[in-house]
């Protein structure tokens, strides 16, 4: 069991109130009611009721629409997990303890697998995100009028707002723990590593999101219908490549790192990185948004999942930081009184704004210019076939 328990593991599994050293190597259940925290049955239910809502829709999508795009993006979303999840949970068994080395612990939750290390709502949580940010970006027109890259790099911005007012939180809820004695957590954003803001909160969701547009079709795509077979593999395909791309793409930020380093260097280069993001993102929202709202492009049939799922992720994020904002102003030196560290609120913030404009922009964007949603499949309310029009439809 110590195989699976090093040092560093033990630590920070202390540090969140649970042991692991009789974790099972399968799977637990435990009540929710007797979690560290009182969010934390309630973000499950948020993120596992969201992954199901999300699988429902992209079947919608592809059965009535003859779009599988949502539906490899829900499954290379899973493929995904299963390929770049093992080895940060455990890089002794893969040989990396001398690259990666232990890195973070997620705390135990409802339902965890893999000898308490992954939690089922993080499971739900890979094709909520991927689901979420790339419905706001269709329901705006952008892959429709600029293509597979340009829509790829909205959702990976999208992607960097909605992800992070869960992640400059959950630390300080007890949620999950980073390792900080792991040089891959250097340089800190307040208590998220600028690693993760990056890598794991946009470019791999950027990078899936193309991967499976560009193998599936997006939208107004034309031709044949992809069978189901086909789109199995391309799904597949798509959710291996994500991780190694992502790690390409990554390897920039990586510049300069060593023992000695203080992360100056690499810092600079992140947030250079995460600023032409904010610049290119907030352009291309504006633009759709400006579009939409002169009426240009015209509004598609008005889907139940992007009109109702990403208002309620934000809603509840949002009560979840009300809840925390009094231990968070009483933090002192990052630190609340319960021992936990506090993320950047400015920047969480921040996101709450751009994020609460992509939930009102869609809203627009789905809209009938009748006040009705169009009932027949393929085509919205005025515009005949969207295909021709380069809008999008959903159910």
């Amino acid at each position: 069991m110590a195989y699976s328990c090093e040092p560093d593991a033990r630590q920070v599994a202390d540090f969140l109130g649970f042991s692991c050293d009789d974790a099972h190597p399968v799977g637990a259940v435990r009540s929710p009611f007797a979690l560290e925290h009182w969010t934390m049955p309630l973000l499950e239910v948020l993120i596992i009721a969201g992954a199901v809502f999300a699988l429902v829709h992209a079947w919608r999508r592809w059965r009535r629409d003859g779009d599988p795009v949502n539906l490899g993006l829900w499954f290379a979303s899973l493929i995904y997990l299963a390929v770049i999840e093992p080895p940060l949970y455990f890089p002794e068994w893969f040989g990396l303890q001398d690259y990666v080395g232990f890195i973070f612990s997620h705390n135990v939750f409802t339902v965890q697998f893999m000898f308490d290390r992954l939690p089922l709502y993080i499971v739900a949580f890979y094709p909520v995100i991927s689901q979420l940010t790339y419905e706001l970006v269709r329901a705006l027109g952008i892959f429709a009028r600029r293509g597979a890259a340009i829509g790829a790099i909205a959702t990976a911005f999208a992607s960097q707002v909605f992800y992070e007012i869960f992640d400059q939180l959950g630390p300080q809820l007890r949620w999950w723990a980073w390792n900080p004695d792991n040089m891959i957590n250097t340089p800190m954003f307040a208590s998220v590593p600028m690693n993760s803001m990056w890598v794991f909160a946009s470019v791999s969701f950027g990078v899936m999101v193309w991967l499976v547009v560009t193998l599936l079709g997006g939208p107004g795509r034309t031709g044949t219908p992809i069978g189901g077979g086909s789109v199995a593999w391309r799904t597949v395909v798509a959710g291996v490549l994500t991780p190694v791309l992502m790690v390409i793409l990554a390897a920039p930020t990586r510049v300069g790192v060593d023992a000695e380093s203080e992360g100056t260097l690499q810092r600079t280069i992140l947030w250079t990185f995460l600023g032409i993001l904010w610049l290119v993102g907030l352009w291309l929202l504006a633009d759709g948004t400006r579009r939409t709202w002169r009426g240009s492009t015209p509004p598609v049939a008005s889907p139940a999942f992007v009109r109702v799922y990403p208002a309620l992720y934000v809603g509840v994020h949002a009560a979840f930081w009300i809840a925390a904002l009094p231990a968070f102003l009483g933090a002192t030196d990052g630190v609340t009184a319960g021992g936990t560290p506090i993320g950047s609120g400015w920047y969480a913030l921040a996101c709450f704004a751009v994020a609460t404009w992509f939930v009102v922009a869609a809203l627009l964007a789905t809209r009938s210019p009748s006040g009705e949603v169009d009932s027949a499949p393929g085509t919205t309310a005025g515009t005949g076939d969207p295909r021709t029009r380069g809008a999008d439809v959903t159910p």
